[in-house]
């Protein structure tokens, strides 16, 4: 019982992480007004083969904690989210849990934005910005 209630903030704050990212991954394939199938397709793609393997946290169902990037991005799909607040909160939480801002994540991050921007006709310049903006809250 001791272990499962210690465990429970980290398992929050992942879920947490995982949630500011499926806003950022939305904002990048919604940033042009159009969310295509390719770059949902790139993004569960990763989700799969990159996030899933990194770690083992889970959330409160007990399922994969990375698979919260899927169903934040396909919710804020469905309910075309606006997005001028996503950069600003995500920061905020990356100044908060700076520990979880791994060399390897930071490069995840980036590695599955530049995917889901490319998946479609290759990047436009909104896209660009934004990356360009992602890039800079990560590597402060």
């Amino acid at each position: 019982m001791y272990y499962e209630n210690k465990m429970k903030p980290y398992r929050q704050t992942m879920t947490h992480l995982y949630e500011h990212l499926g806003k950022v991954f939305y904002s990048i394939a919604a940033i042009d007004k159009t969310i295509r199938t390719e770059e949902i397709d790139k993004l569960k793609q990763i989700i799969k083969t990159e996030w899933l393997p990194l770690e083992n946290s889970l959330n409160e169902f007990g399922d994969a904690a990375a698979y919260e990037i899927e169903i934040v991005f396909d919710w804020l799909v469905a309910n075309e989210w606006e997005l001028e607040q996503v950069m600003p909160d995500f920061k905020i939480f990356r100044e908060e849990h700076q520990h979880l801002f791994t060399p390897e994540i930071n490069a995840l991050i980036l590695k599955t934005a530049n995917a889901i921007a490319s998946s479609f006709s290759g990047k436009n310049k909104s896209e660009h910005v934004l990356i360009s903006q992602l890039s800079a809250i990560l590597l402060q």
